[in-house]
């Protein structure tokens, strides 16, 4: 193609991006495509995951700030461009019975009115390739549940000039994936190598627990080989230091295992207006060709 391709990552969260689908977004980078992360809400309620930065008053205080300055810092480190749609976090309502969500969050605003906020940013960004997350969210937070629902009126409507008619020129993308890096198959395979080699895994209570967290077994269509990049992904992951102990469980896995043995990033093609033959290992299948 002469024309620059574009891809778009839908989050819900600052943090997301770095742990789902970076490496395939610092992959595409080096390789000259365009990317953007449209990130929903500012994580303002968003839990001081790192133990270390835990009690810090500052934090605490400025935790839009502060999360804001991370997403930038990894931002750089991928190498990809980010806008934020400016939504407020929800939460994730914990107890039993849960709690309502609290007033104005994203998840309770109109499914409709949102996905317009987002149909204005594919519009002006013009990606080819979406991605976003499943019905589930990937896990069930209610801000990963309405990213998915928002994304996909989008998807539809961005192209179709009679809806969002304020939102800018139509633009149509080409397809759509989910994010399914947390799958079955490939937690098993790290977690058999660590055991093969006489090393611990900490999946095995993962794996014990799968049919609990209710995550069904998804169609994986496309493995993106992006194994020389994790280094950054988790270089950007680290940048996000409220959120993650770089002490902590995702990283005991040993990154020459984890090239070993999995060197891709998974997704699951759900809507595509171009022929491709699955699987791929491309989310530019049928788009480059044409």
């Amino acid at each position: 193609m002469t024309e620059q391709l574009r891809l778009m990552a839908v989050h819900a969260h600052p943090d997301d991006e770095s742990s789902k689908g970076a490496a395939t977004m610092a992959k595409y980078v080096a390789e000259g495509v365009d990317v953007l992360v449209a990130t929903c809400t500012g994580g303002e309620r968003g839990s001081i995951l790192n133990p270390k930065l835990q009690g810090d008053p500052y934090i605490e205080e400025h935790i839009h700030e502060v999360r804001a300055k991370e997403m930038d810092e990894a931002r750089q480190i991928l190498g990809v461009k980010q806008a934020w749609l400016g939504y407020v976090d929800s939460g994730l309502p914990e107890g039993d019975p849960l709690p309502p969500l609290p007033e104005g969050c994203f998840a309770l605003q109109d499914v409709d009115e949102a996905a317009g906020t987002l149909v204005k940013l594919i519009r002006e960004f013009r990606p080819h390739v979406i991605t976003t997350y499943d019905e589930n969210g990937g896990y069930p937070h209610p801000d990963h549940i309405m990213t998915h629902k928002i994304s996909m009126v989008a998807f539809d409507a961005a192209g179709d000039a009679e809806r969002y008619p304020e939102a800018g020129e139509p633009w149509k993308p080409l397809k759509l994936y989910y994010n399914q890096g947390f799958n079955k198959p490939r937690t098993l395979a790290l977690h058999e190598a660590l055991l093969d080699r006489g090393m611990e895994s900490p999946y095995g209570e993962w794996l014990k627990r799968w049919e609990e967290f209710a995550r069904k077994d998804r169609t994986l269509t496309t493995y993106v080989p992006c194994g020389e990049f994790f280094p950054v992904r988790d270089k950007a992951l680290i940048a996000h230091a409220t959120q993650i102990d770089p002490d902590g469980g995702w990283f005991r896995v040993p990154m020459e295992i984890q090239q070993e043995v999995w060197p891709t990033e998974e997704y699951e093609l759900v809507k595509s207006h171009v022929e491709t033959s699955l699987p791929e290992d491309d989310l530019f299948a049928g788009i480059r060709e044409n």
